[in-house]
């Protein structure tokens, strides 16, 4: 049975009725969006694009995409961009509404989801699975001082944030993009944030270097896609459109249906490499959309090969 925590308000609203104004950023930034202890830096350029009346997409060249889910106490925003990003990222909040950051989710580790936590100010819940505060406890972006940027509130297979339309439902389904992947649903919205254990339609990013998981990533996304309910629309971790649950059983297919495929190349004694050259995307996936690159972040498709050939050999 899978053990669900259940949270009757926002994490961070019930402990934060400290000045809500105030808690945007540390004391002393400025507005040229630095990153604690950086300096000055360029900030990205950003679009926010309206899902609902009540949610949007930060969207940005480089990092992970974002969203601001405007609830009666403040902003919850899931994922923070790069290092630096967080006063681009505040600016276009501001162009919606003008209630403060109250709470952040993590859907994964990784610095271009994660890197401006520290933007914030450190009394703001931060939300992530456990898998994934463990893995950021090993970034250098969060030793010392900065360990006050770790997520302070970890769930193990559910979690439930607020209530009626303000909820929030937060799923782990085991290994994929890395062992610590987040599904976060806007309950009323019939809105999925994927982060990047549904990243696209192209090769799956695979960091098997915190936990993620070739063999297992097509049956983890297949789980996703059965359990998950009441979704129209998918904001994916970097894809340029919204996905539908549809698109992610195409991809939960591709992923286990790659993995078949890895077998049996390795069941003919072939190498990473010369599988590497014989592989093409099946037309069936293909047709949906479904791309493959042999390079790439992760290594592309050579990467999810020689991912999958040292889990299966082991």
């Amino acid at each position: 049975m899978k053990r669900i925590a259940l949270l009757g308000g926002l994490i961070a609203i019930g402990g934060l009725s400290i000045a809500a104004a105030g808690l945007q950023a540390p004391q002393g930034r400025g507005g040229e969006g630095r990153g604690r202890g950086r300096g000055p830096q360029g900030p990205p350029v950003l679009q926010i694009e309206k899902v609902k009346d009540d949610l949007y997409e930060i969207i940005g060249p480089g990092a992970g995409n974002s969203a601001a889910f405007i609830t009666s106490n403040g902003v919850v925003l899931v994922d923070t961009k790069l290092p630096g990003s967080g006063q681009a990222i505040l600016d276009k909040i501001k162009t919606v509404t003008d209630k403060p950051v109250v709470e952040i989710i993590n859907t994964h580790s990784h610095p271009d989801h994660t890197g401006s936590n520290e933007y914030w100010h450190p009394q703001i819940a931060i939300v992530a699975h456990e898998n994934t505060k463990a893995n950021m406890e090993k970034m250098d972006n969060f030793k010392g001082d900065k360990a006050a940027y770790l997520p302070k509130t970890t769930f193990k297979d559910q979690l439930i944030i607020g209530s009626g339309k303000e909820e929030i439902d937060l799923y782990y389904f085991g290994r994929a993009h890395t062992s610590g992947d987040a599904w976060v649903v806007f309950k009323a919205d019939r809105v999925l944030h994927s982060g990047d254990a549904f990243a696209g339609m192209g090769a799956p990013l695979i960091d098997a270097n915190n936990g993620g998981s070739a063999v297992e990533y097509g049956k983890t996304l297949e789980k996703a896609s059965r359990e998950i309910k009441g979704v129209d629309e998918i904001i994916t971790g970097h894809a340029a459109k919204r996905m539908s649950m549809a698109d992610l059983k195409v991809f939960a297919d591709y992923n286990n249906d790659f993995i078949d495929w890895v077998k049996n190349e390795i069941k003919a004694g072939k190498t990473s490499d010369q599988a590497t050259m014989e592989y093409k995307v099946p037309d069936r996936f293909a047709s949906k959309g479904v791309t493959a690159s042999t390079g790439g972040l992760f290594g592309g498709i050579k990467g999810n090969i020689e991912t999958a050939y040292k889990e299966l050999k082991k």
